[in-house]
């Protein structure tokens, strides 16, 4: 594919901005697209609900592989070759989704999905530290969860409306087709980011020395492991919500879709403020205040599985939950990779790969109990809120001396480590 090189005054415009937020829409789509139809999708199969669920697990774990695989490819062959490869893996896969005729072949499929899918999530957020410094680094992030909430807003609405009309395979081929739409966009498009000349090239072995390096930053460990359990907490969330709000609750495919949109809503209201708060305030206690959100919204659930509670309960619960995430993410991503321009892909992808391998683990446990009880998606999520706040503190308070310095000008008044 022909490299082009992105000039500096480029990042100034719509154009690549506007590109990377939409390559964002991987995850959220693949995720929540088809959750409207999960419940129709596991009888059609046969299939018991915690192995259904495994079809939103496999796509995190996926999510999480691809992410860790790609991000140092791109450091060392640039952005857009990469973005571009993973784009059609993403494409074939969704519709290899769509004609799997058993559950197992499914997971299996949505896992490559999920692989394809990372791509373009991690090369996002490496290609917005290619481009952007200080404040507006801070504020892309912001835009970034913002953009997610939005695509996780359009998913289950287009869902819940799609499963009027067709049925959960049909949603994948809708799957298939966006991916299409975005390939076109980013060959026609999309510029790369990373000149031949700030990319990586001592292989396998200098991305090993780079993994330890950041591995050996306490404040780059305390942010992805902060961030590591609350979307283990959120993906709880989105696995166990649709069984929640339409068999306990009995809710309809599309009320399940509205009330789902509200949270999501909220997650994006949530991530704008947060990266505005986290430039003009506080990186760390922008953090804090969405660890402690999102806390409230757990005890909410949990406390709604020890006792019977009002649907409305439930869904505030959930609407602080995903807030105190969408909160916790800009300032996160900005501690997790201000000081590591040189290798934005490589750090990116330990961030997404934590992220959501945390969400595959802990998406299954919320169906321990069956599709009848809310308690195991309160306790998992409450914990897991618990232990985001313990990494908050044990870790992400100073950072080790051995830490590169900034490369970039932080605005005044914003905390990077306090």
């Amino acid at each position: 594919m022909t490299e082009q090189i992105v000039p500096r005054r480029l990042s100034s415009s719509r154009i690549l901005p506007t590109l990377l937020l939409l390559l964002t829409v991987f995850g959220p789509i693949s995720m929540d697209l088809y959750l409207p139809a999960l419940p129709a999708l596991t009888a059609d199969l046969g299939a018991i609900t915690s192995v259904a669920q495994l079809t939103v697990t496999a796509c995190l774990i996926g999510l999480a592989v691809g992410q860790l695989i790609a991000g140092p490819l791109s450091d060392r062959f640039g952005r857009r070759g990469i973005l571009c490869i993973g784009i059609i893996a993403y494409v074939l896969t969704s519709a290899l989704c769509a004609v799997s005729p058993t559950v197992e072949l499914l997971i299996g499929a949505r896992f490559v999905q999920g692989l394809a899918g990372g791509v373009g999530i991690v090369i996002a957020q490496a290609a917005g530290r290619d481009i952007y410094t200080g404040g507006a680094l801070i504020r892309f992030y912001g835009r970034l969860t913002v953009v997610g909430g939005f695509a996780a807003i359009i998913g289950p609405l287009l869902g819940g409306l799609l499963n009027t009309v067709t049925d959960w395979r049909g949603l994948f081929i809708f799957l298939a087709v966006i991916g299409a739409g975005i390939l076109l966009i980013t060959l026609v498009l999309f510029p790369e980011t990373l000149p031949a000349d700030r990319r990586t090239t001592g292989g396998f072995t200098e991305t090993m020395r780079d993994f330890r390096n950041l591995l050996s930053d306490r404040v780059f460990v305390g942010a992805v492991l902060n961030q590591g359990f609350l979307y283990a907490a959120l993906f709880a969330y989105l696995a166990g919500s649709t069984f929640v709000l339409q068999d306990i609750y009995g809710l309809s495919p599309l009320g399940y879709a509205l009330a789902f949109g509200l949270n999501s809503a909220g997650f994006m209201t949530f991530g704008y403020l947060a990266g505005r708060a986290a430039e003009r305030w506080s990186i760390s206690g922008t953090l804090g205040a969405g660890i402690l959100i999102a806390g409230v919204g757990a005890l909410g659930l949990l406390a709604s599985g020890l006792t019977a509670m009002p649907l409305w309960v439930v869904i505030v619960s959930l609407f602080l939950l995903a807030g105190g995430v969408a909160i916790s993410s800009p300032p996160a991503t900005t501690l997790a990779l201000v000081h590591y321009p040189q290798m934005a892909g490589t750090a990116s992808s330990l961030l997404g790969m934590v992220r959501f391998g945390f969400g595959g683990i802990a998406a299954p446990l919320v169906g321990v109990a069956g599709a009848l009880s809310i308690l195991p998606l309160g306790v998992v999520t409450t914990v897991a809120v618990l232990l985001a706040g313990a990494a908050y503190l044990l870790l992400a308070h100073k950072r080790t001396p051995s830490a590169p310095a900034a490369s970039i000008a932080v605005p005044t008044g914003t905390s990077v480590a306090s």
